[in-house]
């Protein structure tokens, strides 16, 4: 009856521990995260790059006028 009962418990500390092992090697893919969207311009970067080459044509004129 002894053996029985550490059979058992050896059984059923063996089935959790490949439980654990299993879950941690072979993740469940609902809990994988979607992919981040793609980075879109909002036409902030647009915006920056007129306005650094505006202030490059006022600072040309500048220096050819005077």
């Amino acid at each position: 009856m002894e053996v029985l009962r550490l059979r058992m418990s050896f059984a059923a500390a063996a089935f959790a521990l490949l439980s654990l092992l299993t879950a941690f090697v072979l993740p469940s893919p609902v809990a994988a995260q979607s992919p981040a969207p793609s980075p879109s311009s909002d036409g902030v970067a647009v915006d920056q790059g007129i306005a650094c080459l505006l202030m490059l044509v006022a600072l040309v004129l500048t220096y050819i006028i005077h």
